[in-house]
């Protein structure tokens, strides 16, 4: 199960392999903030709480637009960070502004 924590909307739902948090999050109409959906407005920021290992690495967009100690964290870039394998994960949307 995955938890998707928005600014006022907080849903549980099955991780599917290959979307990412964002697709997750619009999908069950939990208030995420975005603009480009290419990693490059950084406005999907978000931080993993539990379930790293259940996603992918970090993409090149992220390494750079996130400061190392982000990635240290846990914060990534919601349209970026995909599922890769079941598990539980838990993710609020953290955006700068």
């Amino acid at each position: 199960m995955i938890t998707l924590k928005g600014r006022r909307v907080t849903k549980s739902v099955e991780p599917v392999t290959g979307f990412t948090i964002l697709d997750l999050a619009l999908k069950a109409e939990v208030d995420w903030g975005f603009s480009c959906m290419r990693g490059t407005c950084s406005r999907c920021r978000c931080q993993v709480s539990e379930g790293m290992e259940h996603l992918n690495a970090p993409t090149d967009e992220e390494l750079d637009n996130l400061e190392p100690e982000e990635l240290e964290q846990g914060f990534r870039l919601g349209c970026q960070a995909k599922v890769k394998s079941e598990g539980a994960i838990a993710v609020a949307h953290k955006p700068y502004f």
